[in-house]
């Protein structure tokens, strides 16, 4: 039995299938590609693109630079205190608990109730988040436990602050003044005792600018 022989296929043909497939595949991929793009700039619009105006730009980086002019200064400076202060604790064992960061937390959130607002919006006034709040208080809890034995106010010194400032006393107040002037000149006294521990900090660590405002 003879075989039956295959007829081969028309080589101009064969080729012209080639390439409608390559082609095919190319638009395709393109498409796809067209398509990654866009979503692309769409999810990372505000990672490049702070906003628009009338379809033009304005650039994050613009932004960045912009806001670094007017306060980059001052935000580079409180970074550096707070990484000198985070050190310091780490070296001397210093930990803030967070019961301790709660219960500030509570005192603030009492303190603006009275003023008939909530933390939340005084937060948002100062646009802060209550991380940013709780990351504060941190570093402020920090500092008090590192210059807690140089910040004391005596009787005497409260005597002779009321005597000198002239404060008024009312009647069966007295207490309650000398209480209020005591807290007074103990976050005096706590905000010098601060600035010397972070000059001092500063004096010994190697810090080094590579950005200049």
């Amino acid at each position: 039995m003879k075989n039956k022989s295959v007829k081969s296929k028309n080589p101009i043909e064969s080729s012209q299938i080639d390439v409608f497939n390559k082609y095919k595949n190319r638009k395709t991929a393109v498409g796809i590609g067209i398509v990654g793009v866009i979503l692309v700039a769409i999810f990372f619009k505000g990672v490049f693109v702070a906003a628009s105006v009338n379809g033009k730009p304005i650039s994050r980086w613009s932004l960045i630079q912009r806001l670094e002019q007017q306060g980059g200064k001052n935000v580079l400076d409180s970074m550096i205190t707070e990484e000198l202060i985070a050190n310091e604790a780490k070296r001397k064992r210093l930990v803030v608990s967070e019961d301790e960061i709660n219960q500030q937390i509570k005192t603030i959130e009492a303190s603006v109730a009275k003023q008939g607002t909530t933390l939340k919006q005084a937060l948002e006034r100062q646009g802060m988040t209550e991380a940013d709040l709780r990351k504060d208080l941190q570093s402020q809890k920090i500092v008090e436990k590192l210059v807690a034995g140089k910040v004391k106010v005596t009787d005497a010194e409260v005597d002779k602050y009321i005597t000198d400032s002239k404060t008024p006393i009312e009647e069966g107040e007295e207490s309650a003044t000398k209480i209020q002037v005591a807290e007074q000149l103990k976050q005096q006294k706590f905000q010098e005792e601060a600035q010397l521990l972070i000059a001092s900090l500063k004096k010994v660590a190697k810090i080094e600018y590579y950005a200049t405002y």
